[in-house]
């Protein structure tokens, strides 16, 4: 197998090449940020490698959570390599690397002592100008929304942070258990060891309260759903499957004239009776949603009706199809 060194040049010279680096930076940048100044000087533990790491710094304060992050994700990657081969690509290793680094980088800026680096004390945060003490709820939301954010920034260019997925392929492979239960085992662990540590004080730690541990799960769920707007957008289309049991040309000119919409006719067969049904496939804005019910309220009462939702719609009367460059990256 011979070396192509002209394609190297072709990858290094596509704008996209750089952009995707620099958005899995961006993403590791605020990942980093949201731990060292939202989350970490407030003992919440949002699951994963870095939760797990704000629990040992309570119990070994002179090693930080980047450090620990360090340990965990390079123990976890030599172990992903053994099971699963070299799946994970140079995008997921520099990540899973770089996010440690950066938050042990951010705490040496944000405290001013070696000391209030080991307690991580929010009054000595950036001076205190931060100092969100007295308002825990506020800390939890926007140091999971920049979380999310970040995680999302690097996940979208086909990477991971490595830890907690990690586990869960892990998990996945050798306990049979799914990828998305693999990873609220790992999370809950992580939760609960930092329910014992830092709300019991378990191992000589002070205790702070296992009210803390709510806005823990707060975190998670905050992170999660904005991680999920990052990859899925929001959801602003409806997709709506309508099963009549016979023709009705008064719905069909409402939507068609009164909506501006079309629609498209799916036959069918009841399972039970087998009789012939006619199924309306139709896709509208959330908006819009009312004036559907509305209408199938009064032009035909006795319809089944199905809703999902479309996060993404393409084609007349909405988004316009990618360009060729956005598939080949999507």
């Amino acid at each position: 197998m011979t070396f192509d060194f002209k394609k190297l040049l072709s990858v290094l010279a596509s704008p996209r090449w750089w952009w995707s680096w620099f958005m899995i930076i961006l993403g590791c940048t605020l990942l980093a940020a949201g731990y060292v100044l939202f989350i970490s000087p407030y003992n919440i533990v949002p699951g994963g490698v870095y939760g797990a790491g704000i629990v040992l710094h309570n119990l070994f304060p002179n090693i930080q959570v980047g450090t620990f992050g360090y340990m965990f994700d390079s123990v976890l990657l030599v172990l992903a390599f053994i099971a699963f081969g070299p799946r994970f690509g140079a995008k997921t290793v520099v990540a899973a690397l770089l996010t440690p680094g950066l938050m042990n980088i951010f705490t040496k800026l944000a405290y001013p002592t070696e000391e209030a680096m080991r307690t991580l004390d929010p009054s000595q945060l950036l001076g205190g100008v931060i100092d969100m003490s007295d308002h825990l709820m506020l800390t939890t939301i926007v140091g999971a929304v920049v979380i999310g954010v970040g995680v999302g920034f690097v996940v979208r260019e086909q990477a991971t942070t490595g830890g907690t997925d990690i586990v869960a392929m892990m998990i996945q492979k050798y306990c049979h258990i799914s990828f998305s239960q693999g990873v609220l085992i790992a999370d809950s662990i992580v939760v609960l060891a930092g329910l014992l540590v830092i709300g019991f004080g378990v191992g000589g730690v002070e205790a702070q309260g296992w009210q803390l541990s709510f806005y823990s799960l707060i975190a998670i769920y905050v992170s999660s759903r904005i991680l999920a707007f990052m990859l899925d957008g929001a959801s602003y289309d409806r997709i709506i499957f309508i099963i009549t049991s016979h023709h009705n040309e008064e719905f069909r000119r409402y939507i068609l004239e009164e909506m501006d919409r079309s629609g498209t006719y799916i036959k069918t067969s009841g399972m039970y009776t087998n009789a012939e049904k006619e199924m309306i496939f139709l896709v509208v804005p959330r908006r819009e949603m009312p004036k559907v019910q509305r209408a199938i309220k009064e032009y035909d009462p006795t319809a089944f009706m199905v809703v999902a939702n479309a996060y993404n719609t393409y084609g007349e009367g909405f988004k316009p199809m990618p360009e060729k460059h956005e598939l080949e990256n999507m």
